[in-house]
């Protein structure tokens, strides 16, 4: 039953980042007007809105024009019912589940707006560092252990200066690429927006999981970028979606880098 309001609740939470894909690139207000068919601008009513169910019963086509309804809101939904699960399996009804499922929020609002418009909004990634730096401390859960709370400044301190520290490693570290790089070629290899965005991760994650994100995020963004490139022979300056890598290695480094570094560490 508990599986199942998680699921629901994240199915319900995916609906709402739909939302904000849309519009926060286009300026737009969040909470009005009313969600409508991009094609003939008819209210969604009710029973149209339901996560996934909606979608499937109306056949992925608009119920007033018939135009297809994009693939996108349905993806979100489930990837992002998903991944709340697998916070929950991970951290139970603690705080670190509550902190990481609005980080995992705004990390799937920039993967997807990185993949369609090339932009990282400062909205979300300077919003996300601030508040990533004041809720660091929730992220080891150590505030439901009675001898732990006794200790309470020691704990917090030591969770903010590990994200300080994050925020100038997982920033300051594709801002040093990026310098380089330009200095080297002559252009532009990384927005802006990356290094902002990886001083969100490391703002919630800490400098050990912002470096496990960089690296993570390389790897498949060399893979899966070389893949796409080749396949729809773009060429060698295609512009990648960087921060939807980024995006994607933030997620498993949360909900599996400690396993990483176990089995990193036991090879020697």
């Amino acid at each position: 039953m508990v599986d199942a309001f998680v699921v629901a609740f994240g199915l319900a939470i995916g609906s709402f980042l739909n939302v904000c894909i849309h519009r926060i690139p286009r300026g737009q207000s969040i909470t009005r007007p009313r969600s409508s068919c991009p094609h003939c601008h008819h209210s969604i009513r009710p029973w149209e809105n339901i996560p996934v169910f909606s979608y499937l019963f109306l056949r992925g086509k608009c119920s007033q024009c018939g135009k297809r309804i994009s693939w996108v809101y349905p993806t979100v939904e489930v990837v992002t019912g998903f991944t709340f699960y697998l916070l929950f399996l991970k951290y139970g009804f603690y705080t670190p589940v509550f902190v990481n499922m609005v980080f995992f929020g705004l990390l799937l609002i920039l993967t997807f707006v990185d993949l369609f418009e090339r932009i990282l909004p400062n909205v979300l990634t300077l919003g996300g560092s601030v508040f990533g730096f004041l809720v660091s401390p929730f992220q080891s859960g150590e505030f439901f252990y009675p001898l732990r709370f006794l200790d309470l400044p020691n704990v917090m301190w030591t969770h903010y200066v590990d994200s300080f520290i994050g925020i100038l490693v997982g920033g300051g570290f594709l801002w040093f690429v990026a310098e380089l790089y330009f200095r080297v070629r002559k252009i532009e290899g990384m927005g802006f927006g990356d290094i902002k965005m990886m001083a969100m991760v490391g703002a919630f994650l800490g400098w050990g999981y912002a470096w496990l994100t960089i690296l993570m995020g390389s790897l498949l963004g060399a893979v899966v970028g070389s893949l796409f490139i080749l396949i729809s022979r773009k060429g060698r300056r295609y512009e990648l979606p960087f921060g939807s890598f980024l995006a994607a290695g933030a997620i498993a480094s949360t909900l599996w880098g400690r396993e990483v570094f176990s089995f990193y560490l036991s090879q020697f």
